[in-house]
């Protein structure tokens, strides 16, 4: 179930605990995509936090907000670039996709699958997808007080296996939001030296959010399944490929 676009709003633009962690994923994502040069990017789901780096360089940003969501006007004193669109029916072209960027969007539908689907479709030959989920063992995932506790978390492992059956190839993965999901006071204060030490901890982990960078695949990854398929195909036409006994005379 989708979270409601107010609700997100206040969190990670009027809290200090929302302002933290966009700091912290945005920054993480950052050091993987540091710039989209005259590409098109794009956001699913609640990214809007993280495509601001983009609007400057980029040859085109847009905002895909899912209906059951919500949508918002986005970014403020520039020209809107959020658009209210079906979750598994978005009003992009297909191939179009240079950059997109999930976040909040696989994790709280109820069609994850077609959702993937979907992503692979605007993505274009050599498109990549950074997809940000909960991470299943972090402590945000515990806690109803972030958006990273609704919805359903995944580990690392079961997160790719489902991107490779959608036909995406996993290339590198990171965590984010390594400081406790806490509005105290003493936590907040703390938070920056949880973000520097979690990078030398066991990342899947510590990290309250798995970030997953996966490309686009249009060939098989490997020829083995089309060689079994052949091998077991040949095998079942051998009995009407041999030559039948000539029958005696009577």
């Amino acid at each position: 179930m989708h979270l409601d676009v107010q609700d997100l709003r206040n969190f990670y633009y009027r809290s200090a605990l929302g302002r933290a962690a966009q700091a912290s994923v945005r920054g993480r994502l950052l050091e993987m995509w540091p710039e989209a040069k005259g590409q098109t990017v794009a956001g699913f789901g609640f990214a809007v936090p993280l495509l601001r780096p983009y609007l400057a360089d980029a040859r085109r940003v847009v905002a895909l907000m899912p209906g059951p969501q919500g949508v918002m006007r986005w970014p403020s004193g520039l020209p809107n670039v959020c658009v209210l669109s079906e979750e598994t029916l978005w009003p992009l072209e297909t191939g179009h996709v240079d950059r997109l960027i999930v976040m909040h969007g696989l994790e709280t539908s109820e069609r994850p699958s077609a959702v993937l689907e979907e992503c692979w479709r605007v993505l274009g030959p050599g498109g990549k997808a950074i997809f940000i989920i909960p991470n299943r063992a972090g402590l945000w995932a515990r806690s109803d007080r972030t958006p990273f506790g609704f919805g359903r978390p995944y580990t690392l492992g079961q997160l790719e296996s489902q991107l490779r059956k959608h036909h995406f190839l996993p290339e590198r993965s990171g965590a984010a939001l390594f400081q406790p999901p806490s509005t105290r006071r003493f936590w907040r204060r703390a938070a920056p030296l949880f973000e520097r030490a979690g990078r030398y901890l066991p990342t899947m982990i510590a990290g309250g959010a798995i970030l997953v960078e996966a490309s686009k695949r249009v060939t098989p990854s490997s020829g083995d399944g089309l060689r079994v398929r052949t091998r077991e195909t040949a095998r079942a036409a051998l009995p009407a490929m041999r030559p039948k006994p000539e029958t005696s005379p009577v």
